[in-house]
């Protein structure tokens, strides 16, 4: 099979591009001063509170002044009245304190990105129907060629396919490792394309049980974006009719990345809240059981991103392959990873390239 790494790449790589080296990070630098006044002109006294619905939801909004201040040195307290953090800026769950974003006591389903709901719309189900039918689709098309091209050896083709079908769910691990890790760290609300996307992500570590709470089309639709029918149709174009085992492998890659997020809904959900053979693929190491993506929900949030099965998590941590991207994107644009700002000492541990994360 001929096998273009550049198209796996580039597949895996797209929420870094539009995250970490979004327009707004090459942008110079201002001084807290400035950065303050800018703020303070354009999101005057205005303070973070959630407020519940009739259904529970807890959803948050603005009013008042800043609960808590910055202090920055050589400025008056009364500068900082009225600066606070949304889903549009960096680090507005991260920081939690000050962030514009208070954590909800017990199970308390919060929604932390404007005009975003719990509630399944006939939209999410038309994009998500779609968009597994047209990777149906590549698949069945994809595994059609390839039996055509038996030349008299049907069993081997077979089991080439299934080899590629696994090395997919594999490697889709590493890919949602990669994507999780992304958009974990890097961007906000205001990011291009992906920027619904990664204010979701982030503001799931403020109320993680909020995902289970959500039906599967509204879980995963969001997904459907950059894993959707222009990827594949891209990809599948890219490798031609010639290389039929190059579509199938990313038909399957990018259905799994989108079921990645259903598979995460089931590690937040106790064992009496998920079917028997959902606990059954978990216990098997088959997808993301609960222990193991529960050490990513604790800050400073720096390890365990693969939420597939999570069989990559451990060779990635133990590399430090994560905190080496970090560095690289910092040499590059000057960009700190929002893990570098919850832990000061895990900062200066990667700069000084020490990358191998502590297990």
């Amino acid at each position: 099979m001929k096998f273009d790494t550049r198209i796996f790449l580039w597949t895996i790589t797209v929420p870094v591009s539009c995250s970490a080296f979004a327009p707004s990070s090459f942008l110079p630098a201002a001084t807290p001063i400035d950065s303050m006044r800018m703020q303070s002109r354009i999101f005057p006294a205005l303070r973070s509170t959630l407020l519940k619905d009739d259904i529970g939801t807890t959803r948050p909004t603005v009013v008042g002044e800043a609960k808590e201040q910055m202090q920055v040195p050589g400025m008056e307290t009364d500068l900082m009245k009225g600066f606070t953090k949304s889903y549009l800026d960096d680090g507005f769950v991260f920081g939690l304190d000050g962030s514009g974003l208070e954590r909800p006591k017990g199970k308390v389903a919060s929604v932390v990105v404007e005009g975003d709901s719990l509630e399944t719309t006939s939209q999410q189900i038309g994009i998500v129907s779609a968009t597994f039918a047209g990777h149906f689709y590549f698949a069945a098309n994809a595994i059609a060629q390839l039996f055509s091209q038996t030349d008299g050896n049907a069993e081997l083709k077979a089991v080439a396919a299934l080899g590629t079908v696994i090395a997919s769910w594999i490697l889709a691990d590493f890919g949602s490792g990669v994507f999780h890790w992304a958009v974990d760290n890097y961007g906000n609300g205001r990011t291009p394309v992906m920027g619904s996307i990664i204010a979701a992500f982030q503001g799931h570590h403020s109320a993680p049980w909020t995902i289970t709470y959500r039906g599967f089309c509204n879980n995963v639709w969001k997904l459907c974006i950059p894993f959707g029918i222009p990827t594949i149709a891209i990809i599948s174009y890219l490798a031609g009719p010639e290389n039929p085992m190059v579509t199938l492998f990313f038909a399957v890659f990018c259905a799994i990345e989108i079921m990645s997020q259903e598979l995460h809904k089931w590690s937040h959900m106790t064992v009496k809240e998920t079917p028997v053979w959902v606990n059954t693929l978990q216990d098997l190491g088959i997808t993301i059981a609960r222990v193991p993506h529960a050490k990513h929900h604790l800050a400073p949030y720096d390890g365990n991103y693969c939420i597939v099965s999570g069989i990559c998590n451990e060779a990635l941590d133990k590399s430090g392959f994560f905190r080496w991207m970090e560095h690289k994107i910092y040499e590059v644009n000057g960009v700190e990873s929002n893990a570098w700002k919850l832990d000061p000492e895990l900062r200066e541990k990667t700069l000084q390239g020490q990358y191998r994360l502590q297990l």
